[in-house]
């Protein structure tokens, strides 16, 4: 059986698992003010990254603010969104440090 437990393990870890397991402390990873900054060079052109940040000329990709006020959205959802290629996204390759930034600054967001 420990093949299979190390399986699931790894399994855990390549989507972001390992981040439910952490301590709370762990889990708040990320700088905020990173964030913005990541998402006022990458994001800004398709969303609304903040409540006080005027948007695109079109509302097609949902705003940061409402993505964070979705009550599915957590750090481990949007770690894995953003590091999955989607097909009306561009495929930005952030680091796992500039994820974490960003996924602290939408969370921070949240009302």
């Amino acid at each position: 059986m420990r093949p299979i437990r190390r399986c699931s393990l790894g399994a855990l870890a390549l989507l972001g698992g390992a981040a439910i397991a952490a301590p709370a402390s762990a889990q708040a990873a990320g700088d905020p003010a990173d964030g913005r900054r990541i998402a006022e060079i990458w994001c800004a052109n398709c969303h609304a990254i903040g409540p006080d940040v005027p948007g695109p000329a079109s509302d097609a990709a949902p705003s940061f603010v409402t993505t964070a006020q979705r009550p599915a959205v957590t750090a481990l959802a949007l770690r894995v969104f953003l590091q999955t290629p989607h097909a009306n996204m561009p495929n930005y390759q952030l680091s796992r440090e500039e994820v974490d930034d960003v996924v602290a600054y939408i969370l921070s967001l949240k009302r």
